[in-house]
């Protein structure tokens, strides 16, 4: 037998525990070094696995939800070479077994193969398959619920056609079907009782882990050949709630990430027992009416939980084509990302922004002075560096803008990574210096310049994003007066600067032209209060006006 090549999740910076929203290989394929085997997401990225090795797949260990680390195992292969002198072995095991019971041999032959196609589903055409019900071996029924389907305006059950025996399951979650394809292949008559009694020598080794059904019972888990699905609840066709986990389709996930709302806690009215849009909106105003979280005390609910709801109506749904000319495009990946997690941050943090202006006239003289100084040697100021720099003495001088709120406790953090928003061709991505405190204005210039570039080029890694303490959003190259930028949780506060612009200033005996800075800094109320936050401003003015003033 030859030794199975186990391919793991390779470094992934600092991110732990990260989802996987998409799988691309099944049992059974052949793939490639460097083919894509699954994709990932973090809070701030998406990020496709590549395979490290060729071969077939003989084992897929994780599924469409599951979570993973740097080294987790993601799938088993066959060496290419070896898959072909392993692959007569199967074919020759069965001959003794089916032997046996020699009456039982025609009985097999004796059947007849049903297709089960997707019935009329009206006007849609490539719909994904969201989720399967059966897998090869289960005896089905008539009627009984194959897979279910979700168009962009419902979701549908496909019931089976035929009663008896699973032979061949034809897609997987996430294939597209249409009207007339084949879902799976059932063996119908008398050799329908011949494949029933396999799966029973199938769970005779009980070795893999078990879950938990509601009476009790334990549920074997679903043979290595099984194409994962999105969740154990969807492993059976029962409508059976697995562990803390749900059912619900990714719409529904989706809607409810983006109001904070844990699915754990919504109520299910859906057919079998499916979460709807329409669970997930009760749920939130129950909240909102109470005050009061659903299965939870009042005492124990976190200062950073949902703590009430929003009473939102559904989104509109509008033809926009009876108007007029329209072009459709995708939003991209991170513009997807950064919605959801702008959205969360915008409803769940009671944010407020303070305005101030800092005098950056000698401070801007000194940098192009500088400049001229080291163009020789290639170095180069940014004004941007010199507000880095400003920040994190602000920060070490008001340590609750460096903190994290965690339930009731908060997180005061010893280190000063700084992030800034950098404009890409496909959104906004914020690259993170990391111990900024330890940093020359110079050095910070260069690696903001360097990581920048990299943001641009899409070439960005997962730790080059992660770990911020605080962010600042620059529009000093694109111009604008003042702004409210969103605080990046789990932060506490962002720095908002605009273009600096010359400003008639009273010295005390006339006006004087002072090139002026706008700032805007949002933070959240919950940690900062006004005071605080206009003496954070009002000090880190004091340092962009004097610049010596850091090194006190």
């Amino acid at each position: 037998m030859s030794q199975l090549i186990e391919v793991k999740v390779p470094d992934i910076g600092d991110f732990a525990d990260v989802p996987v929203i998409e799988l691309f290989v099944k049992v059974g394929d052949t793939i490639k070094v460097d083919d894509a085997i699954a994709t990932l997401e973090s809070d701030k990225a998406t990020m496709d696995v590549p395979s490290s090795a060729a071969g077939v797949v003989k084992e897929v260990l994780v599924q469409v939800g599951s979570r993973v680390a740097e080294g987790s195992v993601l799938i088993k292969l066959e060496a290419a070479g070896a898959a072909a002198a392993a692959a007569p072995a199967p074919v020759a095991a069965p001959a003794p077994a089916a032997a046996a019971p020699v009456a039982a041999a025609p009985a097999a032959s004796a059947g007849a193969i049903v297709e089960v196609k997707v019935p009329d589903i009206g006007d849609f055409a490539d719909v994904p398959v969201i989720e399967l019900f059966v897998k090869v071996g289960d005896s089905i029924k008539a009627e009984d619920a194959i897979a279910t389907l979700e168009s962009d305006k419902a979701t549908m059950d496909v019931p089976s056609s035929a009663t008896g025996v699973v032979k061949e399951v034809l897609v997987q979650l996430g294939s597209r079907v249409s009207e007339g394809a084949v879902l799976i292949k059932v063996e119908t008559g008398a050799s329908a009782a011949a494949p029933a009694a396999a799966p029973a020598k199938v769970e005779a080794p009980a070795a893999g882990p078990t879950v938990s059904l509601a009476d009790g019972a334990p549920a074997p888990t679903p043979p290595v050949n099984v194409v994962p699905i999105p969740t154990p609840a969807t492993t059976i066709p029962a409508p059976i709630k697995l562990g803390g986990l749900v059912h619900a389709s990714p719409s529904v996930r989706g809607f409810a990430r983006e109001l904070g709302v844990d699915l754990a806690q919504v109520k299910a009215s859906g057919p079998k027992n499916r979460i709807t849009k329409a669970d997930v909106t009760a749920f939130i105003k129950g909240a909102m009416s109470t005050g009061v979280v659903p299965g939870k005390a009042v005492a124990a609910a976190p200062v950073g939980s949902l703590g009430g709801g929003l009473d939102l109506l559904p989104w509109p749904k509008v033809d926009f084509a009876k108007f007029g000319e329209i072009d459709v495009k995708p939003l991209s990946r991170i513009k997807k990302i950064s919605g959801q997690n702008l959205a969360r941050n915008w409803a769940m943090i009671p944010a407020v922004t303070y305005h101030e202006d800092a005098d950056i006239t000698d401070l801007e003289a000194f940098r192009v002075q500088m400049n001229k100084e080291y163009e020789k040697s290639g170095k180069k100021l940014t004004m941007l560096a010199f507000i880095i720099k400003a920040s994190v003495r602000a920060l070490q001088e008001f340590p609750e803008f460096n903190t994290s709120l965690d339930g009731d406790n908060l997180v005061y953090k010893k280190y000063f990574n700084i992030a800034f928003a950098a404009d890409t061709p496909n959104g906004l991505v914020v690259p993170v210096i990391k111990n900024a405190d330890t940093k020359s204005v110079f050095e910070i210039a260069a690696e903001s310049g360097s990581l920048a570039k990299l943001a641009r080029d899409g070439k960005l890694k997962p730790a080059d994003m992660s770990g911020a303490c605080f962010t600042i959003s620059s529009l000093g190259g694109i111009g604008g007066t003042y702004f409210a930028p969103i605080v990046n949780a789990p932060e506490v506060a962002i720095l908002g600067v605009n273009k600096s612009v010359m400003k008639p200033v009273w010295d005390g005996k006339q006006f004087v032209p002072r090139l002026t800075l706008p700032m805007s800094l949002t933070a959240d109320h919950r940690v900062i209060d006004g005071a605080l936050a206009t003496r954070f401003n009002v000090y880190l003015a004091q340092l962009l006006a004097d610049f010596r003033r850091v090194m006190l």
